[in-house]
C-alpha cells in the first residue's frame, strides 16, 4: 500500500533524522540516494526500513534493490512523490532513502593492521569536507578516519552523501584529542600533522611506518595541542598567492604520498 500523505507520522519521525539531535535521540540515520545506498548494502550494512518512489526511479534496473532489501529483512515501503519529498533532503531526489541504525564510533571497536595508515579530522566541520575526505580513504585503504573532537556527526546526510556512502564502507570513530592521542600511542601509531610553518615538505618525511595523519579545520587549523602531540610535522608547498588548500585536498596528497612510500601504488 502506498504511502500518499505527507502527515504520516513514519514520514513525520524520519524527517526529524535530519537533524542531528533527531538522531541521536532515535539511534538512527538516513541514507538517500541509489548509489549511497547500495554502497551500504555492499559493506555490509543493513537498513531497517526502506523507502521508495518509483515514479521519481530513473532507472528500472535499480528496482532490482527492493528484493534485495527484503531478503535482508528490511520493510519496504512505497511513497508517491509528494510524500516522498516530505522525506528526501535533496533538491533533485532520485526516489530511494533508507533508515538505518546510526554508526558504531568508539574507538575500542576498531581494529588496525600492522603499520596502519589512519587519518584523523580534528575540528573539520564542514560535511562536505569530511565526506570527500572519506572517498579518499576509501579509495586508498586507509584504517580508519577519526574526528576529534566530533564537531560534524558521521550520520549527518551532507556527509554520507559526499562520500557517497563511503561511510559505510571505512571504520570511523570520534573521540576527544587526549583520549585519541593515549589510544594511537597505545597502537604505537607516529602522529604527523599539517603545518605550513614546519621545515619538512611531506614528500620528505618517513610515512612508512604506522602513522596517523591529522588535518585541520580550514578557517582555523590545528590547535597548538595537536602540534604539541605530534611526532612530527610535514608541509605542502605553496607556490602560488594561496597559503593553503582544502582540507580534502591536503588530506588526499598525504595520504597518497604514504602509500607511494610504501609501495602500494602500481
Amino acid at each position: 500500500m502506498q504511502i500518499t500523505s505527507p502527515r504520516n507520522p513514519r514520514l513525520q519521525a524520519l524527517a526529524e533524522l535530519r537533524n542531528r539531535r533527531g538522531r541521536n535521540r532515535a539511534g538512527r540515520m538516513l541514507v538517500e540516494g541509489y548509489d549511497e545506498l547500495r554502497t551500504a548494502l555492499d559493506s555490509g550494512a543493513r537498513p531497517t526500513a526502506l523507502y521508495y518512489s518509483p515514479s521519481l526511479v530513473r532507472d528500472p534496473g535499480q528496482l532490482s534493490m527492493l528484493e534485495r532489501a527484503r531478503e535482508l529483512g528490511t520493510q519496504v515501503h512505497e511513497l508517491s512523490p509528494r510524500a516522498f519529498e516530505k522525506v528526501a533532503y535533496r533538491q533533485s531526489p532520485d526516489g530511494w532513502l533508507a533508515e538505518l541504525p546510526a554508526i558504531p564510533t568508539d574507538l575500542d571497536r576498531l581494529r588496525l593492521r600492522a603499520q596502519p595508515l589512519v587519518l584523523v579530522c580534528a575540528g573539520v566541520e564542514k560535511p562536505g569536507n569530511l565526506g570527500a575526505m572519506l572517498r579518499t580513504a576509501e579509495a586508498a585503504g586507509v584504517d580508519a578516519v577519526i574526528t576529534s573532537p566530533p564537531v560534524t556527526d558521521w550520520g549527518n546526510p551532507n556527509v554520507v552523501r559526499a562520500s557517497l556512502g563511503s561511510v559505510f564502507a571505512v571504520p570511523v570513530a570520534e573521540a576527544e584529542q587526549a583520549e585519541l592521542v593515549g589510544w594511537l600511542r597505545e597502537q604505537g601509531t607516529l602522529i604527523a600533522v599539517t603545518n605550513p610553518q614546519s621545515g619538512v615538505p611531506y614528500t620528505s618525511a618517513d610515512l612508512r611506518g604506522g602513522v596517523a595523519i591529522v588535518v585541520g579545520a580550514e578557517s582555523q587549523g590545528l590547535q597548538a595541542s595537536w602540534e604539541d602531540a605530534a611526532d612530527l610535522q610535514v608541509r605542502i608547498p605553496m607556490y602560488g598567492q594561496m597559503n593553503s588548500l582544502n582540507v580534502s585536498t591536503s588530506a588526499a596528497l598525504v595520504i597518497y604520498e604514504a602509500l607511494r612510500q610504501r609501495g602500494w601504488l602500481a
